[in-house]
């Protein structure tokens, strides 16, 4: 007979809702960019629809690694000893599961938490590759994640549409290397399509101006705002001083960064990924491995699939331009 209600008590132990699980989520990441915030605030919302909600049966440890723009070299390799310290007590930890958010703290984070045999899911992730992905949707041992990688050939293909008459484009770009390694593959695929883009790179301490002016001298038509943590890093000024550019010298910016009517990322054209999109889909990743026993090797990395085109209406009018109609059909004022 005891035995019979040590059973019944077991089984009321882990059927009633109060007693389920309680999983434990580290969070690393570098920098304070508010898009980090928004994708996993996406990412929470959908846990949530599933059941795993903040709170009640999750607990979110967040670590913020603060990093500075103007960082020297020293700074540099101090701020990697600190991405590397906080993975290392992530992995004492022994968490159910840790998020990493951006580059850096997935490509410097992660080996440490996985060696421990924690699950690590990213987001915020531009190149994939950089991270030690197999490839953009291929995942990797012990990991897996969602990336903001849009495919530049189809930001040309659409900017093509939008200003047929298009030849030169100038792209600014910091010394980040999912920046670098985007700027390369983009100008790789512009080329294909009889565009050329003219690249400059700056520090993370620069101010874009002086670049901006040096490709406007050299006959660009237009500039192209990569995928680069630059701009979420020194609060969208570089946005703001390209969009300056736009303005005095009357071309049209066209963006892999999605912005807003008040931060914005200084641009008429807006052809890139929703942060919420991509924090989304993690949190699918999230959901598969937790409730669902998956392992992140056996997911492959996931993207916005569906373009959203977003135009800034204000910033048209400033301009003078006027886009074809099939464009402006398919495309969003910016909100």
């Amino acid at each position: 007979m005891k035995k019979v209600f040590g059973f019944l008590f077991l089984f009321l132990l882990i059927g009633l809702p109060g007693f389920a699980a309680n999983y434990r989520i580290e969070v690393l990441q570098v920098g304070r960019v508010p898009f980090f915030d928004l994708a996993l605030n996406a990412l929470k919302a959908e846990m949530a629809k599933a059941g795993l909600v903040e709170g009640q049966n999750v607990t979110f440890k967040r670590t913020i690694i603060d990093a500075d723009a103007e960082a020297g070299t020293w700074e540099k390799v101090k701020l990697l000893l600190k991405i590397k310290s906080a993975s290392a007590k992530i992995a004492e930890a022994k968490p159910d599961l840790a998020i990493t958010i951006g580059t850096a703290a997935t490509k410097y984070g992660k080996d440490k938490i996985i060696a421990a045999g924690v699950p690590v899911v990213f987001t915020y992730v531009a190149m994939p590759m950089l991270v030690g992905c197999k490839s953009n949707t291929q995942s990797g041992p012990g990991f897996t994640g969602s990336t903001l990688y849009i495919d530049p050939k189809d930001v040309l293909e659409i900017t093509k549409l939008a200003f047929p008459k298009l030849k030169t484009m100038g792209m600014i770009h910091s010394d980040d290397d999912a920046a670098m390694a985007y700027a390369k593959d983009a100008k790789a695929k512009a080329a294909q399509m009889g565009i050329t883009i003219i690249t400059k790179q700056v520090n993370m301490s620069s101010k874009l101006t002086p670049a901006g002016e040096e490709l406007i001298a050299k006959g660009v038509e237009a500039f192209y705002t990569p995928i680069d943590v630059y701009f979420g890093l020194r609060n969208n000024e570089p946005a703001r001083e390209e969009w300056a550019l736009q303005m005095k010298h009357k071309i049209p910016g066209i963006s892999a960064l999605l912005g807003d009517s008040k931060t914005g990322a200084g641009s008429v054209l807006y052809i890139a990924a929703d942060f919420r999109v991509v924090g989304g889909l993690a949190g699918k990743q999230v959901v598969k491995i937790l409730k669902e026993g998956a392992k992140p090797e056996t997911l492959p990395v996931l993207r916005q699939e569906n373009l959203v085109i977003h135009i800034d209406l204000n910033a048209l009018r400033l301009l003078g331009i006027q886009l074809p109609n099939q464009i402006l059909q398919i495309a969003k004022p910016l909100e």
